[in-house]
């Protein structure tokens, strides 16, 4: 019967525990740039894509924007499994309806008269337009255009908020 000492170690076994330590420490830095897996956050793996024009968010929405409408702005949100399509802009308050009419929402806009708590965080925040969150307004008109939509559309919502007596913003989301 053989036995070994106890304050020795086994060649084999240091050999197999340094490669499998180079193994995990070569994954972890291929899955975020020499950053630990595990202290990235889930969002750092989506982001903004860059080159997003109106044209290319309208057209993704199916949404024409009016010519009368000023301060356009777009972004678009690619994440993990869905992306978030973000477009904003200012119509004279006259044209609103006409607008959101062409939508076709499933039903009237409904009037929010006060805001959401200031604990939401969305996917696809409208302040990365520059522009005031419509959760966080009060005496909004907001409605479900569609869910589920035509195409790769998964939802589309409107919602409106007065800015002054003569001009509304409008908000458009959508999630492909």
């Amino acid at each position: 019967m053989s036995v070994e000492p106890r304050g020795r170690w086994n060649p084999v076994l240091v050999g197999g525990v340094a490669v499998l330590a180079g193994l995990v420490a070569g994954c972890s830095a291929a899955t975020g740039g020499g950053e630990p897996a595990g202290d990235r956050s889930p969002r750092q793996l989506s982001h903004w894509v860059e080159g997003a024009t109106v044209e290319s968010v309208a057209g993704t929405l199916r949404v024409g924007v009016p010519g009368a409408a000023t301060e356009v702005k777009a972004a678009h949100w690619e994440g993990l499994q869905d992306d978030s399509l973000i477009l904003a802009f200012v119509l004279p308050s006259g044209e609103v309806d006409a607008f959101v009419a062409q939508l076709e929402p499933e039903e009237p806009l409904r009037l929010r008269e006060q805001p959401f708590a200031r604990n939401m965080d969305p996917t696809a925040p409208f302040s990365h337009l520059g522009v005031p969150e419509p959760d966080l307004l009060g005496k909004v008109r907001e409605g479900q255009v569609c869910a589920p939509c035509e195409g790769d559309l998964n939802w589309l919502k409107v919602a409106v908020a007065q800015i002054d007596d003569r001009t509304s913003r409008v908000y458009v989301r959508g999630v492909d």
